[in-house]
C-alpha cells in the first residue's frame, strides 16, 4: 500500500477533488522532503536504514526496539490525511481515538474513552466520556473540545480528509463539557463504536488552522504510548515512550528504531545479522531459511490484493462480457503457486475468508477459458490487444506475467507497462488512453469491517467516477446498498444487503481481486516478548518488550 472542495455526505463522495488532494488520497504524493527539513533536521535520527546502536545483546541497544519496514515514507503524520504504510503504522503507536482497534486481532477496545460509548436518541446520539488525566505528549490535558475539533475538522470539506470517507454519518459533535463529547448522527449508525477508531484525536490548539497544520503533519504531538523523535526518509523513524500516557498500553521500551527499506535482501539481512528485531514483508523464497535458524515467521490471511481494474468507459471493457472473460481466463492457482510461492489465496468475494463480515460472491471466478472465449465472442469481441498497466510492487511484478500468458491462451494480447504507483494514479490511469491495471491494495489498515472495506474502491469518485469510470447508474445503485446497509440496525438485514453489494461487483468487476494474498512478518523471539505480525501493513509493537 503504499495516499477539496467537496459535500463529504454526497453519494458522489470526492466529486470535487482537485489534483494535488487526489494525488494524497492515494498516497502518491512525497512530502519526504518537508518531513526531513521539519523534525529530523533538528535532531540526530539513525543515519542509515541499516545503522543501530552497538550496545547490548547482538549489537543492540538495550530497552530500544529495532525494526526495519518494508515502504518508504511518502506522506505526513497528521492522522485525517496519513495515508503512507509507514505514516500510518507510526501513528498507531503516536496517537489515540476514543476507541482503538488491536493492530493484531483487529478487535476494539477503549483507547481515550474511559467507557463504552452510550447510545441514546434511537441510535442517532452517541456520548462518549474521556480518561481521567489523560494526556497529549507535550503535557497538555486532552479534552472533549479535542475530541469534537478532531471530527469536525476531518469532516469540515475545505480540509479535503482522507478520513472523512469513513465517518459521512457524523451530523456534528459537540463538547458537553471537559471530559464529555456528544455525537449527533445523521441517521443510525452500528458500526459507530469501532468506526470512531479512524479518527485519532489531535490538540486543537496545535492544529487550529492551516499553518498549524503544515508544521503538526511534521512533527506530530498526540497521547499514544510513544512520541515521534526524528524522521526522514532516507534513514527512518526514531521513536520514545511518551512519559505522560497513562492508557492501558504503556510503552515497554524506552526507544525504537525503525529504519525503511523496499530492498527484500537487506530487510532479511537486518534481522539474520542481529541489526533488527523485527521485519516487514518477509520475501516468499526466505521463509524457510527463517524459520531453519529459529526465527518466529507470522503468515496472516490479509486483505491485501491483487485487483484488475479496466477503463469502463472504453470499448471493448464497457461490455461486463469482457471484463469476466479476462477473470475466467486466470490460472489463478498456478498464478500463486509460482509468483507468491503458495502464499495467497484465489478471490472467491471482494472480501479475503478471514474477514469477520466474509460473505461467498454468487459469481466465483475459476480457471476457465473455454467460458472466457464464449463470453468474448457473445461480445463480438476478436484479437483483442491492449496495454496493461502494474505498479512495480514485488508480488504484481512477479505476477503480471502469468496474467498476460493466461490471457494469451485465449487470444488476447496485452503489452505490460510497470512503473511505479506514482506514475500509474498521476499520469497513466488519468488519461484516455488507459485500459486496464494490475495493482494492489489493503486498506485494513483503517479497519476491517465490511462498510469501510466497500466504501474505499466502491464509494465516491476517487476510485468508480475518477479511475475505471464506472457507469453512473451502477455507480449509484453500489452507493445506495452500501449506506442502506450503514443505516440498517437489524445485522441480519445489514449483512443481506452486503451480500447484494458482493454479489454486484463480482458480477460487475469494474475493479475487482485476483487473489488476496498472506503478510509474513519475521521477528526474533529470543529478542522480542510479546510480540505478533499483523494481517495488514506495518509493525507494531504496542504490547512487545525487550527481553535480551
Amino acid at each position: 500500500m503504499s495516499t477539496t472542495d467537496r459535500d463529504a455526505f454526497d453519494p458522489e463522495g470526492l466529486t470535487g477533488v482537485s489534483r494535488r488532494t487526489f494525488l494524497r488520497y492515494t498516497g502518491t504524493l512525497s512530502v519526504a522532503a518537508a518531513l526531513t527539513a521539519g523534525l529530523a533536521a533538528c535532531s540526530s535520527g539513525p543515519k542509515s536504514t541499516n545503522a543501530v546502536s552497538t550496545k547490548g545483546a547482538g549489537g543492540s541497544a538495550p530497552n530500544t526496539i529495532e525494526a526495519t519496514l518494508a515502504f518508504e515514507l511518502s506522506s505526513g503524520f497528521d492522522p485525517m490525511n496519513a495515508s503512507s504504510a509507514v505514516a500510518t503504522c507510526a501513528n498507531q503507536h503516536i496517537f489515540e481515538a476514543l476507541v482503538d482497534l488491536d493492530p493484531i486481532s483487529r478487535k476494539p477496545y477503549l483507547a481515550l474513552a474511559k467507557e463504552q460509548p452510550k447510545e441514546s436518541n434511537g441510535g442517532k446520539t452517541w456520548t462518549v466520556t474521556l480518561r481521567d488525566g489523560a494526556k497529549f505528549s507535550d503535557g497538555s490535558p486532552v479534552t472533549a473540545e479535542d475530541v469534537a475539533w478532531s471530527f469536525t475538522r476531518a469532516n469540515d470539506p475545505k480540509n479535503a480528509a482522507l478520513m472523512a470517507l469513513f465517518i459521512p454519518f457524523i451530523d456534528r459533535v459537540e463538547a458537553k463539557d471537559k471530559t464529555t463529547a456528544v455525537f449527533h448522527l445523521k441517521t443510525p449508525f452500528s458500526l459507530f463504536p469501532e468506526r470512531i477508531a479512524v479518527i485519532k484525536i489531535v490538540p486543537k490548539a496545535l492544529t487550529k488552522d492551516a499553518a498549524a497544520s503544515k508544521k503538526f503533519d511534521n512533527s506530530p504531538v498526540g497521547s499514544g504510548p510513544f512520541k515521534l523523535d526524528s524522521v526522514s526518509k532516507e534513514s527512518g523513524l526514531t521513536l520514545s515512550a511518551n512519559s505522560n500516557y497513562n492508557g492501558p498500553r504503556p510503552a515497554k521500551v524506552d526507544k525504537m528504531t525503525w529504519g525503511t527499506t523496499t530492498e527484500a535482501s537487506t530487510r532479511i539481512a537486518n534481522l539474520t545479522s542481529g541489526r533488527v528485531q523485527a521485519i516487514e514483508a518477509v520475501p516468499y523464497l526466505n521463509v524457510s531459511q527463517l524459520e531453519g535458524k529459529q526465527f518466529q515467521v507470522d503468515k496472516k490471511q490479509a486483505f491485501n490484493l491483487l485487483f484488475l481494474m479496466f477503463n469502463c468507459s472504453a470499448k471493448p471493457f464497457d461490455d461486463k462480457r469482457v471484463r469476466q472473460a479476462l477473470f475466467y481466463a486466470l490460472d489463478t492457482e498456478k498464478i500463486i503457486k509460482t509468483a507468491l510461492q503458495g502464499y495467497a489465496t484465489p478471490a472467491t468475494s471482494y472480501l479475503d475468508e478471514g474477514n469477520a463480515g466474509y460473505q461467498r460472491a454468487s459469481t466465483v471466478y475459476t480457471y476457465n477459458p473455454g467460458k472466457a472465449k464464449a463470453l468474448l465472442k457473445q461480445a463480438g469481441v476478436r484479437d483483442l490487444t491492449f496495454e496493461l498497466v502494474t505498479t512495480d510492487t514485488s508480488f504484481i511484478k512477479d505476477s503480471a506475467p502469468l496474467i498476460v500468458e493466461s490471457w494469451k491462451n485465449i487470444g488476447v494480447t496485452a503489452k505490460l507497462n510497470t512503473v511505479p504507483s506514482a506514475a500509474v494514479y498521476g499520469d497513466l490511469v488519468p488519461k484516455d488512453s488507459f485500459r486496464a491495471l494490475a495493482a494492489s491494495g489493503d486498506p485494513t489498515v483503517f479497519g476491517p469491517d465490511v462498510d469501510l472495506l466497500l466504501r474505499w474502491f466502491y464509494y465516491g469518485a476517487a476510485w468508480p467516477k475518477d479511475r475505471y469510470r464506472w457507469d453512473p447508474a451502477d455507480r449509484a445503485k453500489a452507493a445506495d446498498w452500501i449506506d442502506q446497509a450503514a443505516r440498517e440496525t437489524d445485522p441480519d438485514k445489514q449483512k443481506q444487503i452486503w451480500k447484494q453489494v458482493l454479489d454486484f461487483v463480482a458480477e460487475e468487476v469494474p475493479l475487482y481481486p485476483v487473489y488476496h494474498t498472506k503478510t509474513i512478518t519475521g521477528s526474533d523471539p529470543k529478542q522480542l516478548s510479546g510480540f505478533q505480525g499483523a494481517a495488514t501493513t506495518g509493525l507494531y509493537f504496542l504490547k512487545t518488550d525487550r527481553t535480551a
